[in-house]
């Protein structure tokens, strides 16, 4: 935590999207999440190493879920904000449910829902259930409109924030539409999430958006990618009702820094052939020119630029500073023993990635991946893209050839 210089709140680091793979009793909750990704062990994680003062738990509306958060409460482990969410250690948790909408003749896409308490998320979760086919699931498609979805959250006090709103699979923009006004209602959207592959440059070439307060969020799908994205936020305290201030920008509150991933880290970053990579466009009949495979993904960068009515550079004047983030997985040489190390020497992730001194980590990493820990810190590492399903990679540092 750190003071806002500008109003004089203090600041919090909050990573909102974070997936629940597996309940305590072993059942499945996000299907492509690790079962590892326990609610406590989700806290733990976040409390402990990643150094994480906010999370939006995405998977709150699972009903094991509540009976695991129910008992750490009821253990004296957590305890509910009269104001909205719920503390565990030095983590505000904020309720969320990811749910999937496919209008008619539109693609589906991907919605986070955010209500301030349990009691409220059961509510939610009942209304779930006459709509969905599997409610103890993440991400199930529902039976209704967004407008009907926005309605509903907003009675009981919520918001709605589209999810990594470019991403060809099942994001807003990516696959279902584009202009916010067509399906909802766009002073009900105070925030919209970016996605991995795309950053505030890239999101800010379209004027509808220049209103809308941006998120990163990690999407973490496993312990480790908790944080690959985060933003600073500036809050009076952390609970619910604040978040939704900062989301407003209202009365100093809002995010101060943006900090994700480099774009082209994401794995639709760049329009890219399924099976081969290959970065030429298809072909006459939708095939890939170099393997005559038929998917060729439309990358966010190629989406962006079709959608554009702003020229790059222009931002709103609340628009705060995106910083490219590099998570300590995504940094060559950097595995699992060597984060152990990294944590017991110096905390938290947060700590290593922006407060370490270089000669520090050296002491504990050698020189050559301690100087690539800094230069992602500056943004002066050097990326190789992603694309079509897969991630882009930060390439090693030049061995000197004198």
């Amino acid at each position: 935590m750190a003071k806002n210089k500008q109003s004089a709140l203090p600041e919090f680091f909050c990573d909102m999207h974070i997936h629940v793979g597996g309940t305590w009793t072993g059942k499945p909750v996000k299907i492509t999440a690790s079962r590892q990704m326990t609610l406590t062990r989700i806290l733990e994680e976040a409390s402990e190493r990643k150094g994480m003062d906010m999370i939006g738990i995405i998977d709150a509306h699972s009903p094991e879920v509540q009976e695991e958060l129910q008992h750490l409460i009821d253990q004296g482990h957590a305890a509910e904000h009269k104001d909205g969410g719920v503390l565990y250690k030095q983590t505000m948790l904020i309720l969320g449910c990811e749910v999937e909408i496919k209008e008619t003749a539109r693609g589906e896409a991907h919605f986070l829902c955010y209500l301030p308490d349990l009691a409220r998320m059961r509510l939610f979760t009942k209304w779930l259930s006459q709509r969905c086919k599997n409610v103890q699931l993440s991400s199930q498609r529902i039976r209704t409109t967004l407008r009907e979805l926005q309605q509903v959250i907003a009675d009981w006090g919520g918001v709605v924030v589209p999810a990594h709103i470019f991403t060809p699979h099942k994001g807003l923009y990516g696959s279902c539409t584009d202009s916010l006004a067509e399906l909802m209602d766009p002073s009900l959207i105070y925030a919209v999430e970016l996605g991995l592959s795309a950053n505030s440059e890239m999101a800010d070439r379209l004027l509808e958006l220049h209103e809308k307060t941006f998120l990163t969020n990690s999407d973490a799908h496993s312990l480790a990618k908790i944080g690959r994205e985060y933003q600073s936020i500036a809050l009076g305290e952390r609970s619910f009702l604040e978040w939704v201030k900062a989301l407003r920008r209202e009365e100093g509150r809002g995010v101060s820094v943006n900090y994700g991933l480099h774009p082209q880290l994401g794995k639709y970053h760049q329009t890219a052939c399924q099976s081969c990579q290959s970065t030429q466009p298809a072909n006459e009949q939708g095939r890939c020119p170099q393997c005559g495979f038929k998917r060729v993904v439309r990358g966010v960068y190629d989406r962006i630029a079709q959608l554009a009515d702003a020229p790059a550079g222009v931002h709103p004047p609340f628009r705060p500073p995106y910083i490219e983030q590099v998570p300590l997985e995504f940094i060559p040489g950097v595995g699992p023993k060597l984060r152990e190390k990294l944590y017991e020497r110096f905390g938290t992730e947060m700590s290593i990635l922006h407060r370490t001194r270089q000669e520090e980590l050296a002491s504990i990493t050698g020189d050559r991946i301690a100087e690539l820990i800094v230069l992602a810190r500056e943004g002066r590492l050097v990326v190789k893209a992603g694309g079509a399903g897969t991630y882009g990679k930060i390439l090693p540092l030049r061995e000197d050839k004198s």
